[in-house]
């Protein structure tokens, strides 16, 4: 791991700069200022340490979810290979290149191209048809936020709504409050120019009079909430929908109560009704979920991202504690030319005391932690990917699914583990994965404490690195 070469063609001259360098780290150079007192300021200057600090952030589904939604304002492209397997094989599979080869509503393109979209993305070219195909299909499909999943499946609702008719007619799961809220967005920018066509929210805090007329066509809202306007309020006749959609089920089934709540309004509806499953994860519980809640779908799956370390270099820095580290940190941080940093810890105390101490050194940081509400998180993001701070200082909620193409060094200040306090190897794919994205070659550097020398070579041993 140490000696790790570029990829095939690097320059030996800069390989011998940096290996020169690095034999300087052990013994840091600069004496740099301290805090002694254990109590760690914020960056306002007010103190808020808690014993949650000391605790790790576990990284919440739903919250990233809704992270990747604030970020992503504009399409990704996505460098998945897309698979379609259709109910029946024999039938022709149909793609498109542009909105117009779909023959919407006028107002629907109108909607469509006052959203920004030029074209489809390569999961809208495979869905789109599908979704909106008569007879109606049903479709299970894998898609990452900012692929344009959630403006496809939008598309579709807005399609099947007949304006005559004032009752709910489409009905869409999302697994929180927030989460429900963002679609409900996509719905009114979309059909802004489908003036009859009104959405309604079943979520916390909406309260609707049992015997109220709901007359607004698309209902979006959370699976509890939804089973009580259905079966306690008789708010919603579910016989009458013809479009369900039930987004984010890798979430869905990870919160408890969810799955069974959203099987029993799937169950109450008419065999006719299109049914459409997204998820930005296909892990075996989630299948066993998809397949007992979407009869004979067609389905589009994502080959799994192959992250890999061939293209990243990585090394490790002996240290004594946590100041040694901080001291081998500044030195990696003045002789080597960086665009921008991602540095992980494992708990927030840790990560609150590096910031603190960074910025008394005169570095520009940002400070991102589960603490955080997920609209600070996404301004945070925003302001490192606009290059406002250099270096991003972060707990394991910034290990997956962030993509700033400017990061050329990861920093694990910490290694990641488990509760059995060995390696978790996933999250060390995931965290140095930050760097050397989009083909480029990135850097990795590893602070060990020598007492935890035997869990980096296991995580050696694992990779073969």
């Amino acid at each position: 791991m140490a000696s790790l070469l570029w990829g095939g063609d690097a320059g030996a001259a800069e390989s011998e700069r940096l290996n020169s360098h690095f034999s300087n780290l052990i013994h840091p150079r600069k004496n740099l200022r301290g805090i002694k007192s254990t109590t760690v300021p914020n960056i306002d200057g007010s103190i808020n340490n808690t014993e949650e600090d000391d605790e790790e952030d576990v990284v919440d589904l739903a919250a990233n979810s809704l992270l990747n939604k604030l970020i992503r304002q504009s399409l990704v492209e996505s460098s998945h290979r897309v698979e379609v397997l259709q109910k029946d094989p024999s039938s022709p599979l149909y793609s498109v290149k542009t909105f117009e080869e779909l023959r919407l509503k006028e107002e629907l393109l109108k909607g469509i191209y006052a959203m920004g979209f030029n074209r489809p993305s390569k999961i809208q070219e495979m869905a789109l048809p599908m979704m909106l195909a008569h007879p109606p299909q049903n479709l299970i499909a894998q898609s990452q936020s900012g692929t344009g999943k959630t403006a496809a499946f939008v598309l579709a609702m807005l399609s099947r709504v007949n304006t005559l008719e004032l009752f709910p007619q489409c009905l869409c799961l999302a697994p929180t409050y927030e989460l429900a809220l963002q679609t409900g967005r996509v719905v009114e920018q979309m059909g802004k120019f489908c003036v009859d066509v009104q959405v309604m929210y079943a979520i916390r805090g909406n309260h609707i009079p049992r015997g109220t007329d709901v007359t607004k066509q698309i209902i979006i809202g959370t699976p509890g909430t939804v089973l009580d306007w259905c079966f306690k309020r008789k708010l919603i006749d579910l016989t009458k929908i013809r479009v369900f959609v039930l987004d984010e089920a890798d979430v869905m089934i990870d919160t408890q109560g969810f799955s069974d709540q959203s099987i029993r309004i799937q169950r109450a509806l008419p065999s006719e009704c299109q049914m459409l499953l997204f998820s930005a994860t296909f892990e075996e519980s989630v299948w066993q979920f998809a397949e007992r809640i979407i009869p004979d779908p067609n389905v589009i799956k994502l080959r799994k991202e192959e992250l890999t370390l061939h293209n990243i270099r990585q090394y490790y820095v002996l240290c004594e504690n946590r100041k040694d580290k901080y001291q081998a940190l500044c030195n990696i941080y003045g002789g080597i030319t960086i665009g921008q940093a991602i540095i992980f810890c494992q708990t927030r105390r840790n990560a609150k005391w590096l910031t603190v101490e960074m910025m008394q050194d005169g570095h520009q940081v940002s400070l991102l932690s589960g603490e955080l509400t997920v609209d600070q998180r996404a301004s945070i993001i925003q302001r490192f990917r606009d290059g406002k701070e250099k270096v991003l200082i972060t707990t394991n909620v910034c290990a997956r699914g962030i993509d700033v193409k400017q990061v050329t060094i990861v920093v694990n200040f910490d290694l990641p583990v488990n509760q059995a306090e060995e390696p978790d190897y996933e999250t060390y794919l995931h965290r140095i994965g930050r760097t050397g994205r989009f083909g480029k070659k990135g850097l990795a550097f590893n602070m060990i404490e020598v007492d935890k020398l035997p869990l980096l070579m296991k995580i050696q041993d694992h990779f073969s690195k």
